[in-house]
């Protein structure tokens, strides 16, 4: 038989936290880890741990576990967050498209729905603009 040692796996374990299926990552700092989670920004992070007190500089390595499942009790319950945000998103938009409004027909055709510029601006809803050249064709050829 083939003895092989297995390394001891709880020493090297990197412990994670999980809140909606995202991984808080614990070398950020704690407000700025919580921003990881979509529909959580920095005010809504800070007003979190302050319910805590905890500090915004420490890092989530250094809080105890009792205290970041509490933490995510208390996103998931009482805001909108990942999938749920996302679908409510859709749904406003497609409600938007169906009644026919302004803004329904902007996000249809892909062009900025709060009233800003579109002929210099707008590039990520426009997309990158290529310029067309003269048309003249280059001599690349020798004659």
């Amino acid at each position: 038989m083939l003895c092989v040692k297995i390394p001891n796996i709880s020493k090297d374990r990197v412990k994670m936290l999980r809140i909606a299926g995202v991984i808080i990552p614990e070398k950020k700092r704690a407000v700025n880890a919580l921003t990881v989670i979509t529909g959580i920004g920095l005010s809504t992070s800070s007003k979190i741990l302050k319910k805590f007190k905890i500090s915004e500089d420490e890092r989530f390595a250094n809080i105890d576990p009792v205290t970041a499942e509490k933490i995510r009790e208390v996103i998931e319950k009482e805001n909108t967050i990942e999938g749920d945000l996302r679908v409510e998103t859709t749904r406003n938009i497609k409600r938007l498209k169906d009644i026919g409004s302004y803004r329904g027909s902007r996000h249809a055709k892909g062009l900025p729905a709060r009233g800003q510029r579109t002929k210099t601006n707008a590039r990520t809803k426009r997309g990158k603009k290529t310029t067309v050249g003269s048309g003249r064709k280059k001599s690349a050829e020798k004659t």
